[in-house]
C-alpha cells in the first residue's frame, strides 16, 4: 500500500528557464562545428535548467568584427529592443562570442546583453561568468587568449604564403583576365586547367598561372601596345569597347584596364601582398618594397621590357605622396595650357592629381586658384563644390547598397564611361539620378531631372538633394525614365509615377517588383 501511495505522488515540477544559443564557426574544418557547440550547450542547458527557444548562427564568418556577423547582430537588436522571448544566451566558450582584437569590444557587447537583465553562459568554460573577481580575471585572459590567436594565426599563414609565393606558385584568387589557374601534383606534373570557383582538394597539390583563352591572350597584348601609343586608360577601355570586346561579359572601364596594365602577373611575375588587410582592418596598398615577388615563374604574356616602358607612360599611382609644390606646379602647367582652371579640367586632365589629394593639400577651390594665379568666377566655384559634393553623395549611395544587399548589387559603367550604374542579381540594371536643387528667381526651390539618354529604357533610382547638395531628401524608383528634362517641386503629380522609399533598405525588394512586371513598363534588362 505504501508503495502504491509513493507510485502515485507527483514529482515536483521545475520551471525551465528559456534561453538562445548563439553558435559560430569561421569555417567547415573547424573542431568546434556547430553541430558539436550545439551538442555542448544542449548538455549545458540541461544540468541548469535551461530550455534553448532561440537560435542565432554564423556559420562561416570569422570572430575579428561585427560587421559581416549577421547572427550576433541580430541577437544584440533583439536584445536591446527590450522584449527578447528569453532570459539567457548560452555560448560555448568565450572565443565564439569573438576574437575581436580590442578585448574591451567583447565586453561592450556582453555588457549591452547583461545591462538589459539577459546574462551571458560560457557553456565549456571552466569558470561560471558570475561577476565575481575570480571570474572578471579569468575571462578577461580568455578573451586576450582568443584575439592572440588570430593575431598568431595570421603571423603563421602570411609566413606560409610567402614561402609558397617564393617558389613560383599562385596563392592568389581568380587568376585574371587573359590567364587561367593549372593544378600540378607535389612533383610538378601537370594535373587540369581550374574553372571559376574550383579549389584543389589536396594539400600538397599547388597551382601555377597558364596563358588563359587565345582571344583574352591577344586583347591583353593589345591593350599594352596602345598603353605603349599613348592612350590613356579610358581611351583604352573606349577603343576595346568600340571593338565589340568584353571583360568576362562586361564593358571595359578605366579600373579595369589600370590594374591590368600595371599587375606584373602579365610579365610572367609572381606577386603577392600587393594589398594588405590583417586581422579585417581596411584594405591598405603596400610599398613595392614590401611586395613578395618571384620573377620567372610563369610563362608571360608581355616581355618584361614592354612592361617596364609601359609603367613609365602611366599616371602616378593614386598612392604617390604629392607634395604641395608639385601640385601648385602641376596646376600652373594646366593652366598655361588651357587658359583657365575648372574641376572639370581638373579631373581630365592626365598626370593631375586628384581633386580630393589637390583640396586635402591646398584646401578650398578659392585657396587652390589664388595660389596657383587664376582669377576665378565665384560662381563657378559654388558648382564645383556642388559637384564634388554630388560625387562622394554618390559614393555613399554606392557603400550603403553593396553593404546591405552583398552580392546582389554590383557597381558598372556603360560603355564609353559616364556615371556608375547598378547590376542587380546580374539581371538587370539601374541607372542613378541625383536631383540638384535650384531656386527660380528668389521663388521656391525645384529639382532638375535630367536622365541620361542611354539609361532612360532602365529601372531608375532618384534621389532628391538638399540646397547644398551633401543629402539625400527622399528616393523613387521609377519603371523607366519617360522625360528628357523635368522640374520638380513638392507635390509634383509626376513623381507619383515611381514608387517612393523609406530607406534604402526597401531598394532591392522594389526594383525586384518593378523587373517583375517589366511587361507593364516596356525597358531594357
Amino acid at each position: 500500500m505504501k508503495a502504491a501511495l509513493r507510485s502515485n505522488t507527483p514529482l515536483p515540477t521545475i520551471d525551465l528557464i528559456p534561453a538562445a544559443q548563439y553558435v559560430r564557426m569561421s569555417d567547415d574544418g573547424q573542431q568546434f562545428s556547430i553541430a558539436n557547440q550545439k551538442t555542448a550547450i544542449q548538455e549545458y542547458a540541461k544540468q541548469h535548467n535551461f530550455v534553448v527557444v532561440r537560435t542565432y548562427e554564423d556559420p562561416g564568418r570569422s570572430g575579428l568584427a561585427l560587421k559581416n556577423r549577421t547572427g550576433l547582430c541580430e541577437l544584440i537588436q533583439d536584445v536591446v529592443s527590450g522584449k527578447p522571448e528569453y532570459k539567457a544566451i548560452l555560448v560555448y566558450d568565450v572565443s565564439r562570442w569573438g576574437r575581436f582584437q580590442n578585448s574591451d569590444e567583447a565586453a561592450h557587447y556582453e555588457f549591452m546583453c547583461s545591462s538589459a537583465g539577459i546574462p551571458l553562459h560560457y557553456c565549456a568554460e571552466q569558470f561560471a561568468n558570475d561577476d565575481t573577481p575570480a571570474s572578471a580575471i579569468l575571462k578577461a585572459l580568455k578573451r586576450s587568449m582568443a584575439a592572440e590567436f588570430s593575431r598568431e594565426l595570421a603571423e603563421k599563414v602570411i609566413r606560409g604564403k610567402t614561402r609558397i609565393v617564393q617558389l613560383g606558385f599562385w596563392v592568389g584568387g581568380m587568376a585574371g583576365y587573359g590567364l587561367s589557374r593549372l593544378m600540378i601534383s607535389a612533383v610538378g606534373t601537370p594535373k587540369q586547367k581550374m574553372k571559376f570557383g574550383e579549389h584543389k582538394s589536396l594539400t600538397t597539390d599547388r597551382v601555377i598561372l597558364v596563358h588563359g583563352p587565345k582571344s583574352e591572350v591577344e586583347t591583353v597584348r593589345k591593350m599594352f601596345q596602345l598603353a605603349l601609343d599613348g592612350h590613356g586608360c579610358t581611351a583604352i577601355a573606349r577603343e576595346l569597347n568600340r571593338q565589340g570586346l568584353t571583360c568576362f561579359g562586361r564593358p571595359w572601364a578605366h579600373r579595369q584596364v589600370i590594374l591590368m596594365l600595371t599587375n606584373p602577373k602579365y610579365a610572367g611575375c609572381n606577386v603577392w601582398n600587393r594589398t594588405s588587410q590583417k586581422l579585417g582592418g581596411k584594405v591598405r596598398r603596400t610599398k613595392p618594397t614590401d611586395w613578395i615577388m618571384k620573377v620567372n615563374a610563369f610563362a608571360p604574356i608581355i616581355d618584361q621590357q614592354t612592361f617596364n616602358r609601359v609603367q613609365e607612360t602611366l599616371p602616378k599611382p593614386a598612392d604617390y605622396q604629392w607634395t604641395d609644390e608639385e601640385i601648385v606646379e602641376c596646376l600652373k602647367t594646366l593652366l598655361a595650357r588651357k587658359g583657365r582652371l575648372s574641376e572639370a579640367i581638373i579631373q581630365t586632365a592626365r598626370g593631375t592629381p586628384s581633386t580630393s589629394t589637390i583640396h586635402r593639400h591646398l584646401g578650398s577651390y578659392a585657396e587652390i586658384y589664388r595660389r596657383v594665379g587664376f582669377e576665378y568666377d565665384p560662381n563657378n566655384i559654388l558648382q564645383g563644390l556642388q559637384g564634388s559634393r554630388s560625387y562622394h553623395l554618390r559614393g555613399e549611395i554606392h557603400k550603403q547598397l553593396t553593404d546591405l544587399f552583398p552580392g546582389r548589387i554590383t557597381i558598372s559603367r556603360l560603355p564609353g564611361g559616364g556615371r556608375s550604374i547598378l547590376r542587380v542579381d546580374e539581371r538587370f540594371t539601374v541607372s542613378i539620378i541625383l536631383c540638384r536643387t535650384k531656386r527660380k528667381n528668389g521663388g521656391k526651390l525645384y529639382w532638375v531631372v535630367e536622365p541620361n539618354p542611354a539609361e532612360c529604357e532602365f529601372i531608375t533610382l532618384l534621389g532628391t538633394m538638399n540646397p547644398r547638395h551633401n543629402s539625400i531628401l527622399d528616393y523613387y524608383l521609377f519603371p523607366r525614365m519617360d522625360v528628357k528634362s523635368h522640374r520638380s517641386r513638392e507635390g509634383d503629380p509626376w513623381l507619383a509615377k515611381g514608387v517612393r522609399l523609406k530607406n534604402l533598405s526597401q531598394f532591392y525588394d522594389v526594383a525586384q517588383h518593378l523587373f517583375a512586371t517589366r511587361r507593364l513598363y516596356p525597358m531594357a534588362s
